[in-house]
């Protein structure tokens, strides 16, 4: 069994086809996909999905960095409301720092991050972490604001080994999804040195879908073949990344199946 611990399956991207791409999530053995949120746009339809497939999809509950402007107390309040108003949501997220796109609502960012943190904490809840452009800042972040009580996944990571060891360190995981399997990616060196309990699979669905369906629409379908690529590189068994990525995502984010 394979696990897709990132996805946006309730996204537009979707909406011709998503009853036949979540089936063939499942006749691929990818029989959990965990859903962050993006803002109060987005929720809707993830509620809906959810609503769809109670089984197969979870319930994850943030303010993307890319969506804090100025008016992202009043996100951040919606946010808190599903959080503390509903017992299904596995995870706070997504949430983090985005230097990428947008840097007008930096300090605005680091707040709702933080803010996001401590609900974690009270909630005891894993945190998935956004980092683009901006890794060196929200581990920082992590290492600045944790007393060992917290965890959760820095999503699509795309690091240096220097900044693997950090977050391994800290104790949360590392999520692999397609950008591995690109070749001027360079990422092999670091899936090695990844400890077995450190990294999870992902594919952050509808984006960056792995090689051979690089530039096309991605879907948790794809899972195994990330799977593959990570056992490739580290000279293990294919049904050993799914035993161990499956296991690290149960106990993440405390669910028995």
């Amino acid at each position: 069994m394979w696990i897709d611990t990132h996805c946006h399956l309730y996204l537009k991207q979707f909406d011709e086809d998503r009853e036949e791409m979540v089936k063939r999530a499942i006749s691929n053995d990818v029989r959990h996909m965990f859903l962050p949120d993006i803002d109060s746009s987005t929720t809707g339809r993830l509620d809906d999905l959810i609503s769809s497939y109670p089984a197969n999809c979870h319930r994850m509950s943030g303010l993307h960095p890319c969506s804090v402007k100025d008016n992202y107390e009043d996100e951040l309040a919606h946010v808190q409301e599903r959080l503390f108003g509903r017992e299904d949501v596995v995870a706070v997220g997504e949430t983090g720092l985005d230097y990428y796109w947008d840097k007008s609502h930096i300090d605005e960012q680091q707040r709702a991050f933080e803010r996001q943190i401590e609900w974690a904490r009270e909630l005891e809840l894993p945190i998935i972490i956004h980092s683009r452009d901006s890794l060196d800042e929200t581990i920082g972040t992590i290492e600045k604001m944790t007393r060992g009580d917290l965890r959760g996944i820095f999503h699509c990571f795309n690091g240096t080994e220097a900044q693997a060891k950090r977050i391994m360190d800290i104790g949360f995981h590392m999520g692999l999804g397609g950008v591995v399997t690109f070749k001027n990616a360079d990422l092999d060196g670091v899936v090695k040195l990844i400890s077995d309990e450190s990294f999870l699979l992902e594919t952050d669905a509808p984006y960056l879908a792995p090689v051979p369906h690089r530039g096309k629409r991605n879907e948790s379908a794809y899972i195994p073949l990330i799977g593959e690529y990570v056992a490739k590189v580290r000279k293990c068994p294919v049904d050993e990344v799914a035993r161990i990525t499956t296991a690290n995502a149960l106990e993440l984010f405390d669910i028995e199946i």
